[in-house]
């Protein structure tokens, strides 16, 4: 499949891109995205029965660890070094009247 890129569509990316394009540079885009195209389509031609989708290349598993509390209820040595505490919490200025 020939993949024509028109300077219209270059134009139009520039805009969505917010870029402002050299002459020079729209002729390189217009190869390069002919290219990445072109392979696209490369791509397409494969033989692809049987096998299955994958989000990852490699197997992926759960890798979060555990939420486990490993220094939960030091409540006094935090308050220790707050500048202001009220009521077993901090007290900082009012910044909404």
């Amino acid at each position: 499949m020939a993949n024509v890129i028109t300077d219209e569509t270059i134009e139009y990316v520039g805009i969505l891109a917010k870029l402002e394009l050299s002459e020079e540079e729209k002729e390189q885009a217009k190869k390069d995205m002919t290219n990445m195209l072109n392979y696209i389509d490369m791509l397409n031609e494969l033989n692809t029965e049987g096998v299955e989708p994958m989000s990852h290349v490699f197997p992926v598993h759960n890798v979060f660890r555990e939420d486990v509390i490993v220094n939960g209820d030091d409540r006094e040595k935090i308050l220790a070094n707050a500048p202001q505490k009220k009521d077993g919490s901090f007290q900082v200025p009012k910044t909404v009247e």
